[in-house]
């Protein structure tokens, strides 16, 4: 089993950027996949970003393309989200989540790790 860690929310003007990272630890030599999640106040959980083992599959929400990038450093066992020019409607609280495969994160189906997840709150 994989356990996740999120770090590097916090406050930030509309406009502004922020990387959150999501850390790994316990069975870190399996593949898998990591994707991204958010809960704004009131609102059901969505998908944000997702991406493979090797790097090589990336899948966005639509909200977020063009100004969020999901990369991963397998050597750290960390996985990492830039959001820039970010809004107000981006405040929330993120997850990160591991899975088989890009598809199924972004599907969120078969999620075997959660994190606790981060606040990201932006300011207008």
């Amino acid at each position: 089993q994989v356990q996740l860690v999120e770090s590097g929310g916090g406050l930030v003007q509309a406009g502004g950027s922020l990387r959150l990272s999501c850390a790994a630890s316990g069975r870190t030599s399996s593949t898998y996949a990591t994707g991204w999640f958010r809960q704004g106040p009131g609102k059901d959980r969505e998908f944000v970003a997702a991406i493979s083992w090797g790097g090589s599959s990336i899948s966005y929400a639509d909200s977020v393309k063009g100004r969020f990038a999901i990369a991963r450093d397998n050597a750290k066992n960390t996985v990492y989200l830039q959001m820039n020019s970010l809004k107000p409607e981006d405040t929330a609280v993120y997850y990160c989540a591991a899975g088989p495969n890009v598809g199924r994160v972004t599907a969120a189906d078969d999620l075997y790790s959660w994190g606790q997840g981060t606040q990201v709150t932006v300011s207008s």
